[in-house]
């Protein structure tokens, strides 16, 4: 136990001295204060104001950049250490895998959810000192969906790392994953529908299936109940699970399949070569 406190410690030290950890933490941050320096906390658009715009306004950014920061920051994190000779010196001290591997990802899931973290929490500061009401159950779902989008992605990188040897081969698979992901959204999902005979439960069950999709479903869900913004495949999701069970699902799927793909992950690195 000691030696992980130690693998996790290390990493968020170098992770700290990265400039990628500084760019990570600048967007999230900066994103913040400039919806709130923008006045767009103080604008009224199709009946959304205050923090519930902003949110809204998160949400969409999120669902693109935040999978993609959060793979091509962690899918290195195994295989650059085993390419820079760094992984064989540790493994030479009294550590084993299991240490090594789960210590890594506690490290780089510390700092990947704590700019998100303080993002929402600057949102609260702020929001309170300008006098904005501000929704503190949908702040609370929406931060769970957040970190349950990122834990998803940051295990989908350590499986990659743990399969993939060369850490710029791993930045190519990833950003490709990250693509077609982002492709199978509803616009995807209806084209595919419109010029195809594929079953239409088919493409509702890729539709579920991909959690950059449950996430935008559910985070929206919350601020606009009638879906104005979201599409035909979300009215049938909603439909077939229900309000409270489909936000269930939508937290503790990314969840279950993060912890699938953690130890697939660790499986995979534990019986291929280590150098």
């Amino acid at each position: 136990m000691k030696n992980l406190g130690l693998i996790v410690k290390l990493d968020i030290m170098e992770s700290f001295r990265s400039k990628w950890f500084a760019f990570y933490l600048v967007i999230f941050a900066g994103l913040i204060a400039t919806f709130f320096v923008s006045g767009v906390v103080d604008s009224r658009v199709a009946g959304f104001s205050g923090l519930t715009r902003m949110l809204l306004l998160f949400i969409q950014i999120c669902v693109v950049i935040l999978p993609i920061f959060i793979l091509i920051t962690t899918v290195r994190s195994v295989s650059a250490d085993r390419e820079a000779g760094a992984l064989e010196y540790l493994l030479s001290f009294p550590l084993s895998l299991r240490e090594y591997y789960f210590g890594k990802a506690l490290g780089r899931a510390f700092t990947v959810f704590m700019p998100i973290l303080l993002a929402l929490v600057l949102s609260c500061v702020i929001g309170a000192a300008k006098g904005v009401e501000i929704p503190w159950g949908v702040l609370g779902f929406y931060t769970l969906l957040l970190l349950a989008l990122s834990f998803v992605f940051l295990s989908f990188g350590f499986l990659i790392s743990s399969v993939i040897k060369n850490a710029e081969m791993g930045l190519g698979f990833s950003f490709l994953f990250w693509l077609f992901l982002l492709a199978f959204i509803d616009l995807a999902l209806i084209g595919l529908m419109m010029k195809s005979s594929i079953n239409e439960n088919v493409i509702y069950t890729i539709a579920v299936l991909n959690p950059i999709e449950v996430f935008r479903i559910a985070a929206i869900s919350l601020f606009d109940p009638n879906l104005a913004v979201i599409g035909p495949a979300a009215y049938f999701i909603l439909e077939e699970f229900g309000r409270l069970n489909f936000a269930l699902y939508s937290v503790l799927y990314p969840v279950i399949l993060g912890c699938v793909c953690f130890l697939t992950g660790y499986f995979c690195f534990a019986r291929k070569d280590l150098v």
